[in-house]
């Protein structure tokens, strides 16, 4: 519990050494620490109710047969789900809403692997089994559905690699903390049509004058 502490010092600002056990997430990890070792211990119901005693009190779903490391922070956590299967590496933050699930497809292993020093922002979703690599952020409302490189940042829905390494992926111009909006690429396109439309009026009516 000690480096889940130093987590909640180290990545929110706003905390303080006497704000720290207000935070819901340290009494979720807390609940899941024992929930795990009896769901590893095959004792039947009482890991299941215990994860739910913590869901009640904290907001937050961790199945008890998920693993996780050390340092995880849930930030905000209210609503954040993680399933039965997820397994979570060192350093990991989520915010809150996020989603590691399944895809309702699959038998065994159906949730994500998250690897060491992953961020996962706000509502951000991540679907399936398949691998988050080393060092990456997912951008807020991402919905992931297959398997991120090291290193990368994740946005829109479905999720796109942007950034590999802090390097924009070429032919994704926008910024990472941006969603892409049909409405207004739709608009842009109208509107540079229009431009053209003018143009081509213009030199019309050069043509026409005497």
């Amino acid at each position: 519990m000690i480096s889940h502490i130093k987590a909640i010092l180290e990545k929110d600002p706003a905390a303080n050494i006497f704000d720290v056990i207000l935070y819901p997430c340290l009494y979720a990890i807390f609940f899941h620490r024992i929930a795990n070792f009896l769901w590893k211990m095959h004792i039947p119901f009482f890991p299941r109710l215990l994860s739910q005693v913590s869901r009640f009190l904290t907001g937050i779903e961790i199945h008890p047969g998920a693993v996780i490391g050390k340092g995880f922070f849930i930030d905000h956590g209210m609503g954040v789900v993680i399933g039965e299967t997820t397994v979570i590496g060192n350093n990991v933050t989520l915010f809150q809403g996020v989603t590691l699930g399944g895809t309702g497809k699959e038998k065994g292993k159906r949730h994500p692997t998250l690897g060491n020093n992953v961020v996962v922002g706000s509502g951000a979703k991540i679907l399936g089994n398949f691998k988050i690599g080393d060092d990456s952020y997912i951008g807020a409302n991402s919905v992931v559905l297959k398997e991120v490189p090291p290193h990368s940042t994740i946005v829109g829905i479905p999720g796109r690699v942007v950034k590999i390494k802090g390097k924009y992926v070429p032919n994704i111009t926008f910024n990472h903390a941006d969603l892409p909006d049909p409405l207004a690429s739709r608009l842009k396109k109208i509107q540079a049509e229009l431009l053209e439309v003018e143009e081509h009026v213009k030199l019309w009516k050069k043509k026409r004058r005497p």
